[in-house]
């Protein structure tokens, strides 16, 4: 063998009870598995007390531009993570036309930053795959973003799409999936992607099914309307019959606390129907996202220009004002906002850092102005490129779902900004230890099972997410004692505790606790249709 884990407690991603074996890898696959002291190689690692797993797959992630522009991805790799989805929300850079990705930039600045002299060298999906095979740290599946979509079809417009454009979104969805996308995202919350119906979703849903793909949609609304807004999903689902996978499945804002049990409800009553739905949290109760999401989204018809222009103008703000503080926009999903529950994070201009790790509310009162006054001049200084948290979890709605059974582990993790969410750092080490070690709500197997071959499963990958002879090498050994988070909301970019290697393709990413900056990863392809 290449390499031997000797005497590793092995959970091997099906949920099954631990076992203590050595493992075996030879040219980054899992070569064998046998009784503690039965394999040699030419590197052996002591893994006695230490627990070896499937790399962690992060289903719902934010890094499209940081895993090129900072190649090394200590963020995920550290914390054991050698797989992640991309192009969710509904937005993303591809597939994208020259003006299309310009706005796109913008947009999305708050999320992915916009690097100065970055090689924006492709345009199609098949050709952001193929940048990302020439060198990334961890593998990397592709979804085709919805609203991207909608944004090359019809443009920013708040309205239905013509039968011509419909036609050309369905087109455009089937190309990515024929190049790689594993399915389809929606941000429904976001422009323009909000501004598709009901039966706009179910078309683009039926192509995604057709093509061996799912449907992994940011729904309309996580507040005052979430069950609703997953109805819908799981309504789009049905009448599509594309598989569904919900999105940062939270019950959130105060109009929810306590209701996790009616969303679980619903989804138990779908799957026992015979409906294909899954599901990705993450392991904290605040949420992330770009300031300008919060606005109504008939404030941000058109795009970048005619959104500064309306908040320019003091009677649309008044307007836009009224809307998210006393009616709540569709943007804030349906509740008014809480001045102090929002806290800007990451901001584009230097000269608004004084801003950054305080909600709107004391900066507000800093300043000597009022919550949406800071509000519109800060999205107007920073031409809308700002981030923030929303501080409007349950930890009995986060408990409750990472129960359930199609439960699976996605960071969310944004890895811009002055003080990021702490979950792009910390999400998988994080469950290992307050809800796995500290607080019982998982057991280790289990838990290992929903971060790994439950996610697998969802991918189709049929060689990733179990330690099995075949599998690809995708690796994680930790102390189950003492893997934790370090990662805070006042130091977010801080390496997990207690996972001293982590391999990719066989590839150390992590050996004894060091980065190693290897770039084994590579892009994870739809398989096709004929592989359902």
């Amino acid at each position: 063998m290449d390499i031997v884990f000797r005497g590793a407690s092995v959970a091997d991603g099906t949920g099954d009870p631990i076992t203590t074996q050595d493992v075996g890898v030879t040219d980054g696959l899992v070569a064998g598995i046998a009784d503690p002291g039965s394999l040699t190689g030419a590197r052996v690692i002591d893994a006695d007390g230490l627990v070896l797993s499937p790399g962690f797959i992060d289903m719902h992630s934010h890094s499209d531009l940081q895993v090129l522009a900072q190649p090394d991805h200590l963020a995920k790799v550290s914390q054991g993570v050698t797989s992640e989805v991309l192009g969710q929300d509904g937005l993303s850079y591809a597939p994208v036309d020259d003006s299309t990705l310009e706005g796109l930039r913008q947009q999305l600045a708050g999320w992915n930053d916009d690097p100065a002299g970055f090689d924006w060298n492709w345009r199609s999906v098949g050709e952001y795959l193929d940048r990302l095979d020439q060198g990334i740290a961890v593998n990397a599946a592709y979804l085709v973003p919805q609203g991207s979509v909608r944004m090359l079809a019809v443009g920013w417009d708040d309205r239905p799409a013509t039968d011509g454009e419909l036609v050309k979104m369905k087109e455009l969805v089937a190309q990515g999936l024929a190049e790689g996308a594993m399915g389809m995202s929606s941000g429904l919350t976001y422009t323009p992607g909000m501004y598709a119906s009901t039966q706009e979703l179910i078309d683009l849903c039926e192509v995604v099914g057709q093509g061996g793909g799912f449907y992994s949609p940011h729904h309309r609304s996580y507040g005052k309307g979430a069950l609703e807004a997953f109805a819908e999903m799981v309504d789009v689902s049905r009448r599509s019959g594309c598989p569904l996978h919900l999105a940062h499945a939270t019950m959130n804002f105060s109009v929810n606390k306590g209701k996790a049990g009616l969303l679980l409800d619903l989804l138990d009553e779908a799957l026992d129907d015979g409906c294909d739905i899954s599901l990705d949290t993450y392991p904290y109760l605040p949420g992330a996202t770009y300031l300008s999401a919060l606005l109504p989204s008939w404030a941000t018809e058109g795009g970048l220009e005619p959104t500064l222009a309306r908040l320019s103008d003091v009677d649309t703000r008044e307007r836009i004002r009224a809307e998210i503080e006393e009616t709540g926009s569709d943007g804030a999903h349906g509740v008014p906002i809480d001045w102090d529950s929002i806290e800007i994070n990451g901001v584009r201009n230097q000269r608004n850092d004084h801003l950054v790790g305080h909600s709107v509310e004391v900066s507000a009162k800093a300043a000597g102005t009022t919550p949406s006054t800071l509000y519109f001049d800060t999205l107007l200084d920073e031409r809308l490129g700002t981030s923030c948290l929303m501080h409007v979890g349950h930890e009995e709605n986060v408990q409750a779902i990472m129960r359930h059974r199609t439960h699976t582990g996605g960071s969310d993790g944004l890895l811009v900004g002055s003080r990021p969410h702490p979950r792009a750092w910390g999400t998988f080490p994080r469950y290992l230890a307050r809800y796995v070690r500290e607080l019982g709500v998982l057991g280790l197997a289990e838990c290992v099972s929903h971060l790994t071959g439950r996610a697998a499963r969802r991918l189709r990958l049929t060689d990733r997410g179990l330690i099995k002879p075949g599998y690809a090498a995708d690796l994680v050994l930790f102390d189950p004692e003492t893997v934790r988070d370090t990662a805070t909301f006042d130091d977010p970019r801080q390496q997990a505790e207690g996972i001293p290697y982590v391999f990719v393709n066989g590839v150390a990413a992590i050996d004894d606790g060091r980065p190693t900056g290897a770039l084994a990863g590579h892009s994870l392809r739809n398989p096709g249709r004929d592989q359902c």
